[in-house]
């Protein structure tokens, strides 16, 4: 079957929604990217108080709360990078669909759910680091 310019123009239509959807994951990944580089800021701090014994027994649990936060938004990261991935692949699986004249559909369906199951766990893990700063900060 022939590809025509009518068909990858649809397919560039379709592809704006994700596009958008990747610059939005991209500013969240930015966003949390400050946040992991004022957690490590932060745990390079209390380390110096420790090396110059200034350090009480409450710093020391700052350092362990500081890593749980690190680890969380490193997860965070990491899932929002898969979704944007994933929202990536569903791009291209839209053009190698209507190049290939292959009916796709369900691939690119199941990208696009593992990509928001992905933003799902990002956002909840995100939500989860700043719980514990807010709650860290209020004691």
């Amino acid at each position: 079957m022939e590809t025509h310019l009518t068909d990858i123009a649809h397919v560039i239509q379709l592809s704006v929604a994700p596009v958008f959807l990747l610059t939005a994951i991209s500013t969240l990944i930015g966003g949390m990217n400050t946040r992991l580089g004022r957690i490590i800021d932060r745990r390079r701090v209390v380390t110096e108080m420790h090396a110059n014994s200034e350090m009480a027994i409450a710093d020391s649990l700052e350092l362990l709360l500081l890593a749980r936060r690190r680890h969380l938004i490193y997860l965070a990261i990491l899932f929002a990078v898969i979704a944007a991935l994933l929202v990536c692949f569903v791009v291209a699986g839209a053009f190698i669909g209507a190049l290939m004249a292959a009916d796709l559909t369900r691939l690119v369906a199941a990208l696009f759910i593992l990509a928001m199951g992905s933003m799902i766990a990002a956002l909840s893990l995100f939500l989860r680091e700043i719980y514990l700063a807010v709650s860290a900060g209020s004691r």
